[in-house]
């Protein structure tokens, strides 16, 4: 069972993006020596990261050409954040559980290179879908993961193109809660997720 492609969503250059007045302070892209001044910019670029990736529906970063980005790159003050910062960036958010390492999506110099970014968690993307499966009359219903993501009637939904580790993720909560069940083909592969709606 697949979805689609998973979407890095690469951003146009100049996004219609609400940047805070905190881009434009050359400062910011420059990774502060005290530790107290790097935990608070720490934060801030956690909170524009996961803004900008909600914003532009982008569920994965990749390092390697993210650090283009708009995001990471303020051309109107000639200021850009260097790749070892932005890695601890996302580091941080990994810890806080705002992103995920994408496992084996670097060379061995550089092991950590692509990272889903949580702007919704799991848990949040399966009570999304549960009460969209209520709200469409999807209750015993079998659907793909393709169809969940992409089908006609998830069109207006936010969890529109979701990345599919993101949309295994909350499928699972909703399984634990007992609201879907995997079913299988008779030659055991994945055929679709049947949804009990909300319990």
């Amino acid at each position: 069972m697949s979805t689609s492609k998973s979407p890095t969503s690469t951003p146009s250059q100049s996004t219609s993006f609400p940047f805070p007045s905190i881009y434009s302070f050359p400062p910011f892209f420059t990774r502060q020596p005290n530790g107290q001044t790097w935990t608070s910019q720490l934060s801030l670029w956690n909170s524009l990261i996961l803004a900008y990736c909600r914003y532009n529906r982008i569920w994965r970063i990749d390092l390697n050409t993210a650090i283009e980005w708009d995001l990471f790159n303020n051309r109107d003050i000639n200021r850009s954040l260097k790749l070892e910062t932005c890695r601890e960036i996302l580091d941080s958010m990994v810890k806080k559980g705002d992103a995920e390492w994408v496992p084996g999506s670097g060379s061995h110099a550089a092991k950590n290179a692509s990272a889903i970014i949580y702007w919704r968690r799991p848990e949040e993307w399966a009570n999304i879908i549960a009460d969209w499966i209520d709200s469409t009359g999807q209750k015993n219903a079998i659907l793909t993961l393709y169809e969940i993501a992409e089908g006609d009637l998830s069109l207006s939904q936010d969890f529109r193109g979701i990345d599919p580790t993101i949309l295994r993720k909350a499928l699972d909560v909703l399984i634990r809660r007992g609201q879907a069940q995997i079913m299988k083909s008779a030659d055991g592969e994945e055929a679709g997720v049947k949804f009990f709606g909300n319990q």
